[in-house]
């Protein structure tokens, strides 16, 4: 049975159940399996040797992750060829690829976990209530290990970007 986490963040004013563990700085990141737009499997484990930074929305249709998938797909350029920003929902391929072509992102790799909420289950962002995952940030360096992590407690809030690009940055150096 999945751990539930209940209280730790809020949708709306209101408390929802978390399913997953809660992921922590020094953790080695969970292997996942999620969809790319084309449907075909990825995992963590195929961006192995790059940093990433992972940007976990509810879904790409509303403003909050609108502004925050468009906010990263613009630093992408700056972070170089080392760094892959993955943003994840559960919204269905096709609607990632239809929103992806409409707001002109294309440095950011949006994944869908509609199907089994793998990432979700395994980093702990998944809104059982709603089967949609929290807002959250994770950095994770070459060799796997997290280096930052944000479970933003009000679901409709913005992340603290800057504080996830400066992980991006450390974990360069």
């Amino acid at each position: 049975m999945m751990k539930e986490r209940i209280g730790i963040v809020k949708l709306g004013g209101n408390p929802v159940t978390l399913i997953g563990p809660e992921i922590k700085v020094g953790d080695k990141a969970p292997n996942f399996e999620v969809l790319a737009n084309d449907r075909s499997k990825v995992t963590l484990a195929d961006s192995k040797g790059k940093i990433r930074l992972i940007s976990v929305v509810p879904s790409l249709d509303t403003g909050v992750c609108d502004a925050q998938t468009r906010a990263f797909n613009e630093e992408a350029v700056r972070l170089g060829n080392n760094v892959e920003i993955l943003a994840i929902s559960a919204d269905l391929p096709f609607a990632q690829s239809r929103w992806c072509g409409a707001a002109g992102v294309h440095s950011v790799l949006t994944l869908s976990d509609h199907l089994n909420m793998s990432f979700g289950k395994a980093f702990g962002t998944y809104i059982k209530e709603h089967r949609l995952e929290c807002r959250a940030l994770f950095v994770i360096d070459s060799e796997d290990t997290v280096v930052y992590v944000e479970y933003v407690p009000e679901v409709t809030d913005h992340p603290n970007y800057e504080a996830a690009l400066e992980a991006v940055k450390y974990a360069r150096s």
